[in-house]
């Protein structure tokens, strides 16, 4: 998966879990999702809004209430939920599950599959700050998915970042 489709994915926190859900098998009605997601019904509405709108969904016609509409995957979306099912299926505490609910998570983790600096990270995810992206690394690296290494070679010193333990397999997981 692409870093861009990645950013766009990532930028609703319950995306992911969503298409996650409905690979393993959770029906899409709204009902059955937010009990196997754990969502608030305001974000989660968001976020699956945000899923038909980049073509991952659609409602599924002929079926359901017009006040409870049943939803489908697309062909784009059946694939794209398979890769968030696998990299759900890598995060083993809740703590990591909200790791991955975060906006920049994924694309960072994406980004860091070698050695890469800040500056260069920055530029693969155009539209994240400065801030954004710092907090988001530290974060990352609290949690050990991401190692920060210091480049001792020139002036002056650069730190290095690199996707190591469960980060990296998401990294792989998700470039596969």
């Amino acid at each position: 998966m692409d870093i861009e489709t990645l950013v766009k994915l990532t930028s609703r926190a319950w995306s992911l879990s969503i298409l996650a859900h409905m690979d393993r098998g959770v029906p899409g009605r709204q009902a059955a999702l937010i009990a196997a997601t754990g969502a608030g019904r305001t974000s989660f509405r968001q976020s699956l809004d945000h899923l038909i709108d980049l073509g991952l969904l659609e409602r599924n016609p002929g079926h359901g209430h017009p006040l409870r509409p049943e939803f489908r995957l697309t062909d784009q979306g059946a694939e794209i939920a398979r890769v968030a099912h696998r990299v759900e299926a890598l995060a083993k505490g809740s703590s990591e599950r909200n790791l991955l609910r975060r906006a920049w998570s994924l694309p960072i983790l994406s980004a860091s599959r070698e050695p890469i600096y800040f500056c260069e990270i920055k530029a693969r995810l155009l539209p994240i700050t400065d801030r954004a992206l710092s907090q988001s690394l530290k974060l990352l690296e609290t949690h050990s998915w991401l190692q920060r290494e210091m480049e001792t070679s020139g002036r002056p010193l650069r730190p290095l970042y690199v996707a190591t333990n469960a980060g990296a397999e998401i990294s792989r997981t998700i470039g596969a």
